[in-house]
This record gives C-alpha cells, structure tokens and sequence, in this order.
C-alpha cells in the first residue's frame, strides 16, 4: 500500500474508534439490556429537571450551539452504532474518497468557487460520503450551514466524528433514506457529486427533491462523463448530459448554468426551482 495512503488509513481507523465511542455514549441517556448475549443500546429520553441538571453536586454541561454539533446523528433515526460494520470494512473506502490524488482532477476547491455562494446559505450535501466536499462547503458558508447527508451510517459517523475533532460547527452529519432526499425547508442549495446514478427509482426520486426545495434554491449535479476515463464507475451506469437534463427539468427544475471546461472527466451543470 502507498505510504501517504497507509497513514491515512491509520488515522481513520483511531478517528472511527473515537466516533463510534461518541455515539455510543452520546448526550441522551441510555438504557442497556442483554438479549442472547448480545448487548443492545436503547435511547431514552426525560424532560430535563433541577433535579436531572444536578449530578454529585454538580451542573451538568451544556453544549454550546455555536460550536460543533455533538449529538450522535444515527440515534435519531434508530440506529444502534455497534450494528455497523466493522471499522476496516469502511476505512480503505473513505481513505480511497479522500486520496491526494483525486483533487488533480476533481478540483473541489474550483467547484465550490463556481457556485458562487455569498456565505450564508443552508446547503445539502446529499451523498456526501466522507465529507470531502462537505468541509470545503462549510468554509465556504462560514454564516451558513451544511447538512451532510448520506444512507451509509459508517459515513455518517466518521462526518460527525471529524466535526467533534476538528470543532467544524456548521457542518451536520444526517442519516438519510435510499428513496427520500429529505432534505431541510431552508436549503438554498443540494449538492450531489456523482450520486444520481447510484439512485434506483430517478425519477421519483428527483420529483421529491424538487418539491422539497424552496422557490430559488439551486440544484448542483456533477457526474462522470461517457466515454473511456481513467477515472469513474462502469460505462454501463452513467448517465448521460441528456439524461440528466432529463430527470431535472422532467421535476421541474430550469437549467440554469454549466461548466462544460472546469472537470476533465464530469459533467457539472445547476438548475434552479423557479416556482
């Protein structure tokens, strides 16, 4: 394995350790119960009282909301951290995202520059995976927020673990549906880097999106080019410039811009939702 890439994977190895601790001991209380052996975490929940404020005589922390979210985002939605697949299984995939090498030709920080944001916008990263365009939203809305969605909840929690770790208070990692965006009423932009084509039911799925963006929220789509590349998936799963002009004004949307020149190996269009 490259050096570079042997670190990178060590270190994400000790930050998914630390994140799954920060889930399973979490701001909630917890009630733990023995089936067959194995242990289960259940979230409870109680109003909170004088007398729960107080412990040994003492005041219970309180988590400043301007700084970086700490509640574990797979207990929401139910998820029991130790259910996830093993530490391993995950940390050669997020370090393959995060390789040196990918930001020669997916020029992230030229992406972000493109959509020309004024700071303070609500953006919705959906399949953010291991937040590599995540982060570089955030510093790039430092009066705005970005939710960093995604269905696998090992990325999730290696999201949320880098947020604790590096106090990154705008970023908030969401465990999100296969068939539902779910995005939040206030995004003013989704952002999706080759996503789509992992979606089943396209169309479907791009109708709920657009009903859940707001009048003038913009939609940025990047995804892999036909062709011979040496980079992206399988020929047989992309789709063309067409086809996504396709799914997004079929649901509504108006294309708004392109950037035919900016990506060697994407197409990088955005739309907007005009009524």
């Amino acid at each position: 394995m490259d050096p570079i890439m042997k670190t990178t994977c060590h270190l994400i190895v000790l930050a998914s350790a630390i994140a799954a601790v920060a889930c399973s001991k979490g701001s909630r209380s917890a009630a733990t119960s023995h089936v067959g052996g194995a242990s289960t975490l259940t979230a409870t929940s109680a109003p909170r009282t004088a007398e729960t404020a107080m412990s040994g005589g003492q005041h219970a922390a309180e988590h400043n909301p301007s700084q970086a979210p700490i509640d574990c985002p797979l207990r929401k939605p139910g998820l029991d951290p130790a259910s996830l697949r093993p530490f391993k299984d995950t940390v050669q995939y997020i370090a393959f995202l995060e390789r040196p090498d990918r930001a020669s030709w997916q020029k992230p920080d030229a992406v972000v520059a493109a959509l020309g944001l004024t700071g303070k916008e609500t953006i919705a990263d959906i399949g953010a995976g291991s937040g590599y365009f995540s982060f570089r939203l955030a510093r790039a809305v430092p009066e705005g927020k970005v939710i960093a969605l995604d269905v696998e909840p090992e990325m999730i929690r290696h999201i949320h673990h880098k947020t604790m770790t590096e106090a990154v208070r705008n970023v908030h990692a969401t465990f999100a549906k296969p068939d539902d965006p779910g995005i939040p009423a206030e995004t003013d932009l989704v952002f999706m880097c080759d996503v789509l084509h992992h979606v089943q039911d396209r169309p479907s799925w791009m109708g709920k999106l657009a009903a859940q963006m707001h009048t003038g929220a913009r939609l940025a789509l990047v995804e892999f080019k036909e062709g011979k590349l040496p980079e992206g998936p399988p020929e047989a799963v992309k789709l063309t410039r067409a086809q996504l002009v396709a799914l997004a004004t079929g649901a509504g949307l108006v294309l708004d811009s392109e950037k035919p020149d900016l990506l060697p190996y994407q197409t990088f269009l955005i739309f907007h939702k005009t009524r």
